[in-house]
């Protein structure tokens, strides 16, 4: 490898490197101690201190120097890890700058004009390759040079960056590298002689989590099904953390579940993915959360500046963050001050403060910003952008309230109105915070629902004639979400007028029928009624369908897929936060799954479905203004207020009892407002509500208790936590498919339960390997796992993942012969022609192979020579022993099928080949060899004996003995040519004992996964770097 020219003032210090090869004006030289004999102590230490240094002597022991006669400095311009690599580098500079360099007069020019010779080969050779996508090109070459020598993985690995640590083995840590690609995490030691290498694919990964022991305070701890590592000593602990986990949760979402987790398009090609994108990934998905912008928001540039706040008649600092079509300033402090403007309402102007940007709004308000550094080119962007949007939007205009409300409230309201803004210009502060707390007026509600979501001027003035259109595209439309939702209509709100009529019902029918035609993907989900109905009850239609939009899609992302990932994935950070904010309730009910049984419906309705009415609806008012995070803080707040009781608690029952008493009874505080809609009556009786009217708690109280306790909890850190959990989410729902599948297979096998597990794993690793590194059909390879399939056919392999499979577990290895019989294999098991196999179809193949009898083991080998085009015509039943495994039932009825086709002699010399390539290498294989020569002269014998009887038939013109021909006219030869039938063949094998004790040897599948496990990552990365040298 062509290196940038660094200088080097001592060629030879402490004689770490051995001259090779010199002439002139160049020097090859080797690292001492490598290629050594007998592990000298020398090579040890310079092997120990290279690894310390992270010395690019360790993987490229060979360099060549330029050297300037007469002068003390040399240029290091080339390193290698193979001396052949070097030799060629050697060749070149011979053959096409030695003879050149002798004309010059000035050595100073020589070592120019080489220096500018080699930077020129190192851009041709960078290229158009990853490490032109980094910011240091030269530095990543290097490291990118050591990952790929140092763990053997195809170039298609895309490294992203590396970070210096230590290992832990028990007490002992072991410094090293750990490097981090799109699908691996590797670690790197070597020291005083000895190496440790590892790597562990992201999508074994269950858990990562920070944690302090008695040694460390800090430690990354990694956990796997099979171990557990731990890493330490980063010079940031943090970032790699964060880069860890970012990394893990993008290749999960990948792999375990290619079309049900929504993920940046950025993100789902691997060659984009670098760590300065990880970057930009992570603060934009931050900026999305905190302000709730939609999924397709690009994040466009990030600014320090200060805003005017007239409220508080000064600056408040803070950071601008522009997307695609917002403008965004969120204060210091989170949530003490923010501002979420559409671009499609403002226009830019400038003045004469320090930096200032003046942002005016439709509503003739401004905005001023100051200390804004490069200010010139953001308002060039902004300009731009403002340009495009122009002829998309429409002006905006408010409506009035129509509805008086009490005049303490209204006073409240239009003060923070006059002081803070109204609608699109609103300051977001703390004091409206409060105002959302105590409960919005009925008659702003829909109105201030619209703002927080920003559902007004996102979809609802720019796509005026979007919902009529989907209601009138839905007429008439029937599937399996208008069924379901045809069902649930009437349990929405049962009690309120307002369903209770064909009005209501309609309007609500529309608008979930809309949103399934809308968003397929989702269709309809339980819960989406109650939701739609709160919706339609405070806005008019079309604004509760773009309400129930933003909800879906927005607020709580991957909530409504078919395996609710969303929720699951809250739930898990859930019980987290009751661990880190709760410990004492956490510590007297270790176990938290019956809690989250019932917190479930929380996240889901929004406490819809567990408060009385009144109070629910104030929990959606805390929702739409501050997004998820209300509901995790209230949900704590709730836990909080009973942990008393749930501390003293007997079991789960009464646990769950305590908790159904306490919502029942939060209240609304009455007052003089309008009267609002009623919840249904409780089934509880006078009585027992008695007893308990000293635990009614005020909504308000509530709500504003949970602001006060976990208030500090932040949009960033729920963002962290939710990517750490969504893997153990992800984990739990591949162990749920592992042990289905496992479930519903062994019936049909005689497999042990340990070895048919070790094989799902073998064929899932393959699965995914082909997805790592394929030949870039990653489109057609993803769709190869799909959640939504039966379990045994989630995971499925082509031919090329079978043939690896094959090479790695057949019990009988045939030489020459081994891709041949494995394309047979292939053929034989894709019955549905589809070039796919599942593991139901491998298992049962597997299972005949190692567990049936002779003659089963010998019929599946006649079957692997049966030519394609007949095989086709043999009945369902012929194949039901490799579908089901050993079922007996199955296998009892086709003993004689196997004689309805009959070998030709080439396809009996085939099957004779394979025989013999079977036995080859085996410790018995010269009395095998007698043995299968043996048996191939009697069959033969019979076959001629045979040929020469039908001839002689023939030719007396018996016409009428066709009938007697085995497997009938259709399935058969003609009576003229050389036939044996299975049945002929089987009988002459089991003459011969060396045979039959060769098949009827019990075979170790056992150690053949274990070796399995070892070779199969390795054995297929270098199959495939081949395929991708010679493509």
């Amino acid at each position: 490898m062509w290196l940038n020219p660094e200088e080097v003032l001592l060629k030879n210090a402490l004689k770490l490197w051995v001259t090779e090869k010199s002439n002139d004006f160049f020097i090859l030289q080797r690292r001492r101690g490598h290629g050594d004999s007998g592990g000298k102590f020398t090579g040890l230490l310079v092997g120990a201190l290279d690894t310390v240094l992270d010395s690019n002597a360790r993987v490229t022991p060979f360099r060549i120097l330029l050297q300037v006669p007469g002068s003390q400095v040399s240029w290091t311009i080339a390193c290698g890890a193979a001396v052949e690599d070097m030799n060629r580098h050697w060749d070149w500079l011979v053959q096409n700058l030695l003879h050149s360099l002798s004309v010059f007069e000035n050595k100073e020019d020589v070592a120019s004009f080489v220096k500018g010779k080699v930077k020129g080969l190192i851009a041709e050779e960078v290229r158009g390759k990853q490490a032109a996508q980094e910011e240091d090109p030269e530095k990543f070459r290097e490291v990118l040079l050591k990952f790929e020598l140092r763990f053997g993985l195809p170039s298609s690995e895309k490294l992203v960056t590396t970070y210096s640590c230590c290992c832990w083995k028990g007490r002992v840590p072991r410094h090293g590298w750990l490097y981090l690609s799109i699908n691996h995490m590797a670690f790197y030691s070597f020291l005083l002689g000895k190496e440790v290498k590892f790597v562990i694919p992201w999508v074994e990964l269950t858990r990562l989590e920070q944690v302090s022991t008695g040694l460390m305070t800090d430690m990354v701890r990694v956990t796997t099904r099979r171990r557990q590592r731990d890493f330490s000593m980063f010079l940031s602990l943090d970032e790699a953390f964060g880069v860890m986990g970012q990394l893990a949760d993008i290749a999960l979402r990948r792999l375990l579940d290619s079309g049900g987790l929504e993920l940046d398009q950025v993100l789902q090609q691997s060659s984009n993915i670098t760590k300065r994108v990880l970057e930009e990934q992570a603060l934009r998905a931050y900026v999305l959360a905190l302000f709730r912008l939609p999924r397709a928001e690009c994040l466009q540039e990030v600014a320090l500046c200060s805003v005017w706040t007239p409220h508080a008649r000064c600056h408040t600092a803070g950071t601008l963050y522009t997307t695609d079509s917002y403008l965004c300033f969120a204060s210091r402090e989170e949530g003490h001050c923010s501002l979420l403007i559409p671009l499609s309402e403002v226009s830019i102007s400038t003045s004469l403060l320090p930096n200032p940007v003046i942002v005016s709004v439709r509503s003739k308000k401004a905005f001023q910003l100051i200390e804004l550094q490069d200010r010139d080119s953001l308002v060039d962007s902004l300009m731009s952008r403002l340009r495009a949007l122009q002829w998309k939007h429409s002006m905006f205009h408010s409506k009035k309230s129509l509805v008086c409300y009490s005049n303490t409230t209204k006073r409240l309201w239009d003060d923070h109105f006059s002081a803070y803004g109204r609608g699109v210009h609103m300051f977001r502060t703390e004091k409206i915070q409060k105002l959302v707390a105590m409960g919005i007026p009925e008659s702003l509600r829909g109105e201030l629902w619209m703002t927080f979501s920003g559902e007004r001027w996102r979809k609802l003035a720019s796509h005026p004639d979007y919902y009529s259109g989907l209601v009138t595209e839905s007429i008439g439309h029937s599937s399996l979400a208008t069924e379901e939702i045809e069902r649930d209509l009437h349990r929405s709100l049962p009690d309120h007028p307002a369903f209770q009529n064909v009005t209501g019902i309609a309007a609500l029918r529309r608008v979930l029928t809309a949103y399934a035609h809308r968003n397929p993907k989702i269709g309809y989900c339980q819960s989406m009624n109650i939701l739609a109905s709160v919706l339609l009850l405070y806005t008019k239609e079309e604004e509760a369908f773009w309400l129930l939009v933003a909800v879906c899609e927005r607020m709580l992302p991957d909530y409504f897929n078919r395996r609710v990932i969303g929720a699951q994935v809250d739930q898990s950070v859930f019980e987290e936060l009751i661990q880190e904010r709760l410990p004492e309730l956490a510590e007297h009910i270790p176990d938290l799954s019956p809690l989250s049984s019932l917190s479930l419906s929380w996240f889901l309705t929004l406490f819809l479905s567990v408060l009385p009415f009144r109070s629910a609806v104030c929990v959606v008012d805390c929702f739409f203004f501050h997004g998820i995070k209300a509901i995790f803080q209230l949900g704590l707040a709730v836990l909080d207020a009973n942990a008393a009781a749930l501390c003293a608690s007997a079991d789960d029952g009464q646990a769950l009892m305590i908790l159904t008493g306490f919502l029942d009874h939060v209240k609304y505080d009455e007052n003089p407002s309008p009267p609002a809609p009623h919840p249904p009556s409780s089934p509880r009786g006078e009585e027992e509500c008695s007893t308990t009217v000293e635990l009614h708690t005020l909504i308000t109280d509530l709500i504003i208790d949970s602001y006060e306790k976990f208030g500090d909890l932040t949009v960033r850190q729920l963002e962290r936590l939710r990517c750490r959990h969504r893997i153990q989410v992800l984990q739990a729902h591949e162990d749920i498919t592992k042990e289905n599948a496992l479930r519903v297979v062994t019936p049909d096998v005689s497999l042990s339960p340990e070895n048919l597990a070790d094989v799902y794993d073998l064929f899932k690793t393959e699965h995914f390997i082909n997805l790592y590194w394929g030949d870039g059909s990653t489109t057609v390879a993803l769709q190869h796992h799909d959640p939504g399939q039966p379990y045994v056919e989630q995971y499925r392999v082509d031919r090329a993942q079978f043939k690896s499979l094959y090479v790695l577990l057949v019990p009988w290895l045939c030489g020459l012969h081994t891709d041949t019989v494995a394309h047979r294999t292939f053929t034989l098991l894709d019955q549905d022609k589809d070039l796919l196999i599942t593991f139901r179809k491998f298992a049962g193949w597997l299972d005949t192979l190692y567990c049936e009898e002779l003659n089963e083991k010998i019929r599946l080998l006649y079957r692997l020579h049966i030519p394609p085009g007949e095989s086709h015509s043999l009945p369902t039943v012929f194949y039901s022993s490799l579908r089901h495994g050993p079922n007996k039932r199955s296998l009892s009825h086709n003993k004689g099928i196997i004689n309805l086709y009959c070998f030709l002699q080439r396809e009996f010399i085939q099957f004779c080949k394979t025989l013999y390539s079977m036995f080859h290498g085996n410790p018995d294989e010269n009395e095998l060899f007698q043995a299968i020569a043996t048996v191939t002269s009697l069959v033969l014998q019979i076959g001629e004996v045979g040929h020469r009887s039908r001839s002689e038939v023939s030719s007396e013109g018996g016409a009428g003995d066709e009938d007697h021909r085995e497997g009938g006219q259709e399935d058969h030869p003609s009576s003229s040519e050389w036939t044996v039938s299975y049945a002929q063949i089987l009988a002459s094998l089991l003459t011969e004992q060396q045979l039959v004790n060769f098949f009827e040897k019990p075979l170790d599948l056992s150690a053949k996964v274990a070796v399995a496990k070892v070779k199969q990552y390795h054995e297929r990365a270098g199959l495939l770097m081949l395929q991708q040298g010679t493509s």
